[in-house]
């Protein structure tokens, strides 16, 4: 799937991923390929992620909103 995280002053990552896990504000969670559509509000952590490579990268945040749609996961954090 194609995962975009986007802050305020630039494009952090865009790229293919196998596994993105977030820091909700209900608690973390993870997207997987295929996931059903989704909008949700993320917290101050970390966001973990698996490429297609299948090495683990980390990204801090804190606080957005994560689109999950067609494959296609679109972070938007602070």
């Amino acid at each position: 799937m194609k995962l975009e995280i986007i802050s305020p002053d630039k494009s952090v990552f865009t790229g293919e991923v196998s596994l993105v896990q977030l820091p909700g504000i209900d608690g973390s969670f993870e997207i997987l390929n295929n996931h059903a559509p989704l909008i949700s509000v993320l917290k101050k952590g970390k966001i973990k992620v698996i490429d297609d490579q299948h090495k683990e990268r980390f990204f801090e945040v804190n606080g957005g909103v994560i689109e999950v749609l067609k494959n296609k996961v679109l972070i938007l954090a602070e």
